[in-house]
């Protein structure tokens, strides 16, 4: 799958689950050890073609999360590369035990893929909302975390993790129309976050979909005479550390922003690990609210809990300048 300014354009159409499935189908024609699971939501996943294709190597559990990991894990003992799929609460949440002794404890090859992370699944409520997973799924031992920004980087995160050996949750956010980040082929490696602006004053760290909207935020605020590095911190877990590093020697402020709990997620890791140096610049942690949220279209929640462009930028200035 070539990523390009059209079929960028494309996939942000599509949108993450129908890509996702797309990239799945690309890695199974090259490696006859991928195997898709899906708690019964096959189509939602974007699975279909991939098991109309591959049959033998596609399995429906069920409403079954529980099961689905634990059957996972034994075609994982059998040489097989796992990928394993449902809504994100139910997969980190749910099966979150079986995932921490058969993935994490016994670092079994299992790609656990949460489809509707954060809180794109709007109408379906709270019941569906990932809003906490990503905590779940770093404090896990064993476990690599990786969002991607936008549809052309889960190609490249389905492709990387085709080729990795290990426990992975993979955490996709994002509705049909997201915009693109990427128009352009690129390096991706597990673990070293890219940096797609430069800037003297603050740093903002993001993934999934707040990679587009800090990318829009530091437009703005460039407008406003305040120059900012956005960096795309794809990986979670492990952290890049020298992204962070370079973050504390040359930044005013660190800005991190998640479509995810201000509690646990990237804003939370970033900060165990600052904490340890003194005299760090100041941090702002951008995100979901401790709370439940509403239910609502997606665009409008992202609006009122304060996640687009033009809201982050408003939020920095008030924070680190005044």
């Amino acid at each position: 799958m070539e990523i390009n300014s059209k079929n960028a354009q494309l996939w942000s159409r599509f949108g993450s689950r129908a890509v996702f499935g797309q990239a799945m189908l690309a890695a199974g024609e090259k490696n006859e050890k991928i195997m898709a699971l899906s708690g019964d939501l096959g189509n939602s996943s974007g699975l279909a073609r991939f098991q109309q294709t591959f049959p033998e190597r596609y399995l429906n559990v069920g409403i079954a999360e529980q099961n689905m990991i634990g059957v996972a894990a034994g075609l994982a003992k059998e040489g097989f590369n796992v990928f394993a799929t449902s809504f994100a609460p139910f997969i980190t949440l749910r099966a979150g035990e079986q995932i921490r002794m058969n993935l994490g404890y016994m670092k079994l090859n299992v790609k656990a893929v949460s489809i509707g992370s954060g809180i794109s699944m709007s109408f379906l409520g709270n019941s569906h909302y990932g809003i906490e997973d990503a905590a779940v799924m770093r404090s896990i031992p064993n476990m690599t975390v990786v969002c991607p920004a936008d549809c052309s980087e889960i190609v490249k995160v389905v492709n990387a993790a085709s080729e990795f050996e290990g426990p992975m949750y993979i955490r996709l956010t994002g509705a049909v129309g997201n915009p693109p980040v990427y128009t352009e082929d690129y390096d991706f490696i597990i673990g070293k976050s890219i940096t797609l602006r430069e800037g003297k004053d603050i740093t903002i760290f993001a993934h999934g979909t707040m990679v587009f909207e800090s990318l829009e935020a530091a437009r703005i605020l460039e407008d406003q005479n305040v120059s900012a590095t956005v960096v795309n911190m794809h990986t979670l877990k492990p952290l890049d550390f020298d992204a962070i590093d370079k973050a504390l020697s040359t930044s005013k402020a660190i800005v991190t922003v998640e479509e995810h709990s201000v509690i646990g997620g990237l804003g939370s890791a970033i900060s165990e690990y600052t904490s340890q140096f003194p005299n760090n610049p100041v941090q702002l942690t951008i995100g979901l609210p401790d709370k439940f949220g509403k239910t609502a279209d997606y665009r409008f929640l992202l609006e009122k809990y304060r996640l687009t462009g033009k809201k982050i930028a408003e939020d920095i200035i008030k924070f680190v300048y005044k």
